[in-house]
């Protein structure tokens, strides 16, 4: 049995992950850390995650950028694993990261579904074909409106695919407006759409002379990054410390 504190548990991702633990006999959620109760769970649910002072074997966290560090320092005091779901992290943040995953276990993903990890796999494998035969690279994102940060930390983990790939001297270009030139050979653009309710829509464009190939991934659901985070949360738990991704997880 895995035992979870799921930290953000009132969040749209929260609690799709709660909903789908429910029908997990192999794991349970002990308790969960929001800023207000919903009053609707099974659970312990604690404003502060320094107050649980519950056994658990593994985090998953679906808050956001600003409960991270409290998060990671928790973690690393009471030697808990955590999955790490949460984006738009700053660099100083990414450090605290890597630093915890010294002392832990940290799954850290830009996006949970085993779909964008196959593709994230394709662009990595065909980027450098596709550039030596002359087509550019371009990314658009759509989300609902609710989404907060822009660029997606899936699109940009799409980005950093290809760029690992195609050179450390390709620049990401978020907004054209205002310059009047022609689109440099090194350089990949990521465009962001947010409106109504879109779950998630990620296509990387290959756009050469009298050809396209665009690569795909649309979620109809949050379901599909919920039972991605379960999966990592049962992959993590009891593991040595260390930095770990999806890629760990499906193999």
């Amino acid at each position: 049995m895995t035992r979870v504190i799921m930290h953000g548990c009132n969040g749209r991702m929260g609690q799709a992950i709660v909903g789908l633990i429910a029908g997990d006999e192999n794991a349970q959620i002990v308790a969960g850390v929001d800023k207000v109760d919903n009053g609707q769970n099974s659970f312990p649910v604690y404003n502060d995650i320094r107050k649980c002072e519950l056994e658990a074997d593994v985090i998953i966290d679906f808050s956001n950028a600003a409960a991270v560090s409290g998060l990671l320092e928790y973690a690393v005091e009471r030697q808990i694993p955590v999955v790490l779901c949460t984006t738009g992290l700053s660099d100083e943040q990414l450090e605290e990261v890597n630093k915890a995953s010294g002392q832990i276990a940290v799954l850290r993903s830009a996006n949970m579904s085993i779909g964008i990890n196959l593709l994230l796999k394709l662009i990595r494998e065909n980027a450098a074909v596709l550039r030596d035969a002359g087509f550019d690279t371009e990314i658009v994102e759509k989300h609902h409106r609710h989404k907060l940060d822009a660029p997606s930390g899936t699109a940009l983990a799409l980005a950093d695919a290809a760029r690992d790939a195609l050179g450390s001297d390709y620049e990401y270009v978020y907004d054209r407006t205002g310059r009047r030139m022609e689109r440099p050979v090194r350089e990949i653009g990521i465009s962001a759409v947010r409106g109504g309710s879109i779950v998630g829509d990620h296509d990387v464009i290959f756009a050469g002379t009298d050809e396209v190939i665009t690569l795909s991934h649309t979620a109809y659901s949050r379901n599909v990054f919920a039972q991605g985070a379960i999966s990592a949360a049962h992959f993590l738990a009891g593991r040595r410390p260390g930095l770990y991704s999806m890629s760990d997880v499906i193999g």
